[in-house]
């Protein structure tokens, strides 16, 4: 489980990507950077759809992409400016590597 802090960072690093045009938003556009070879990292909410989870983390999985799963649609749309959604790519690989940094700070 993911800490409030980290999350919080997470999230804001995830929209600062998404205002930064370093980040794509929803299934069909994460799908289509993963299958493009620019997917660095994928933030997939927890309670998003079964068909929508099955569209992405196979493909995502396959590819060896890092997966952050946890997140509620609601908390991933709130930083890509939207009501909900399914998940968030980060194309950026400095930032993918901030927010893999945060994530592996969760542990120490």
């Amino acid at each position: 489980m993911i800490d409030a802090e980290v999350r919080r960072r997470l999230l804001a690093l995830a929209g600062l990507g998404v205002r930064a045009r370093n980040a794509v938003v929803g299934v069909e556009m994460v799908r289509a950077a993963a299958q493009s070879g620019a997917l660095k990292l994928a933030l997939v909410a927890e309670d998003a759809s079964r068909h929508s989870r099955d569209k992405v983390l196979p493909m995502l999985t396959a590819k060896g992409i890092t997966i952050i799963d946890g997140f509620p649609a609601a908390e991933l749309g709130a930083v890509a400016g939207r009501e909900a959604t399914a998940a968030i790519g980060i194309v950026d690989a400095p930032l993918a590597k901030g927010i893999r940094g945060a994530l592996g700070s969760a542990g120490e």
